[in-house]
């Protein structure tokens, strides 16, 4: 008797609305202190600016995350985002600011079907690389775990908001 694993789901990427905001901005203040809280209007104001604003839905119609990313030179008051344009801005990148998976989804591939949507856009836009950020304090090993099997590396650590976070940036090139 032979058995087959089950098909790993499929995730299809669809732009961000403002009928979503409500969902996703409970997603993400659900995830603090792995990225910060937002408000409506600045997650609007996110979204209004990315380069990629897109949700994860399943074939069922169903979220199951989303991701904000942007290219250098944009209007966004994140110092995270601040150090790549300072160290990286002429060279090219397209930053994630945050990518959100909704926990009951966690492990369902969700998250690394976002970034493929992410790799593909950087791409499409002339990025070298795909940049973001993970804490180290306070510490998120299971979102350095998954980036580092993504192929992302360090490039320098900053402390931000006052110093109340640590956190290491990365990089990988796209391709």
């Amino acid at each position: 008797m032979t058995t087959t694993a089950a098909a790993a789901p499929t995730f299809a990427m669809q732009p961000i609305t403002a009928e979503d905001t409500e969902a996703l901005l409970g997603l993400n203040n659900a995830a603090v202190p792995h990225v910060n809280d937002l408000d409506a209007a600045a997650f609007r104001a996110i979204v209004d600016e990315a380069t990629v604003a897109v949700k994860a839905v399943d074939a069922e119609g169903g979220v199951a995350g989303f991701v904000l990313a942007l290219v250098p030179g944009k209007r966004y008051a994140s110092e995270n985002y601040a150090w790549f344009c300072a160290n990286m801005g002429d060279e090219g990148f397209l930053y994630v600011d945050r990518i959100v998976v909704d926990p009951t989804r966690r492990r369902s591939g969700a998250a690394r079907a976002l970034y493929e949507h992410v790799f593909a856009e950087a791409g499409r836009t002339g990025a070298p690389r795909v940049t973001c950020e993970v804490n180290v304090r306070p510490p998120n090993p299971g979102s350095m775990a998954f980036h580092e099997a993504l192929g992302f590396q360090g490039v320098g650590e900053i402390e931000p908001y006052g110093g109340t976070k640590r956190v290491r940036l990365l990089a990988r090139p796209v391709g």
